[in-house]
């Protein structure tokens, strides 16, 4: 499929599991999840959120890690994880990873870029735009927003190639690694996995 090929059906459906599953991540990668948020998620069917057996281990491993915690467990890992004072166990900012300091020429090529795509950051939005939930926020408005000129498969993959895959198996084995990470290193599983499924899917384009 080139990037300007109208969508069948199920190439539709396709899409719309990849929106929603950059969607998931945006979410809990953000904050620790509410706790009618995690129960959904409990209750969540564990074939692979999207078409491919690939996806379908992680996805059951990252619902059954949230089974086997509780809300106030997934919220304590999450600050032990990211959050405290001064430098946090794992970072989920791309310039860390990209330049090794945060607020460097990585986050202002990445506004850059968004003030191109039309897009700028919530001011309610605590968090630098170089956040991993920022950019999966904008990879799913790439994949499922209402304005072609943007959200197309072309401007996915060049968002996707410059300010997510150069660095987010880092951040994933970073936390993977991690002797207190539990749910998050399932979330870094499924993570890994998805990137890897998005990176071939990409590299068909060329």
């Amino acid at each position: 499929m080139t990037p300007h090929e109208p969508l069948t059906a199920s190439a539709l459906d396709e899409e719309m599991a990849r929106a929603e599953l950059y969607g998931l991540l945006a979410t809990l990668y953000y904050a620790p999840p509410e706790p009618e948020w995690m129960a959904q998620m409990r209750v969540a069917a564990t074939d692979a959120p999207t078409e491919g057996g690939f996806l379908e281990e992680p996805w059951r491993a990252l619902v059954g890690a949230a089974r086997e915690a509780s809300d106030a467990d997934i919220a304590a890992e999450y600050t032990a994880l990211f959050g405290g004072v001064g430098k946090p166990e794992v970072y989920l900012f791309g310039s860390y990873y990209l330049s090794g300091f945060l607020n460097e020429k990585p986050l202002a090529a990445l506004r850059g870029d968004l003030a191109e795509l039309g897009l700028s950051r919530d001011e309610a939005m605590f968090e630098t735009e170089d956040h991993m939930a920022y950019l999966c926020e904008v990879m799913r408005y790439l994949i499922a927003g209402d304005d072609v000129a943007v959200s197309n498969l072309t401007r996915q993959q060049a968002f996707f190639s410059v300010h997510l895959q150069p660095w987010v198996l880092r951040m994933c084995d970073a936390l993977q690694a991690h002797p207190q990470a539990r749910f998050y290193a399932a979330l870094a599983a499924l993570t890994r996995a998805f990137m890897a499924v998005e990176a071939q899917g990409f590299d068909m384009l060329d």
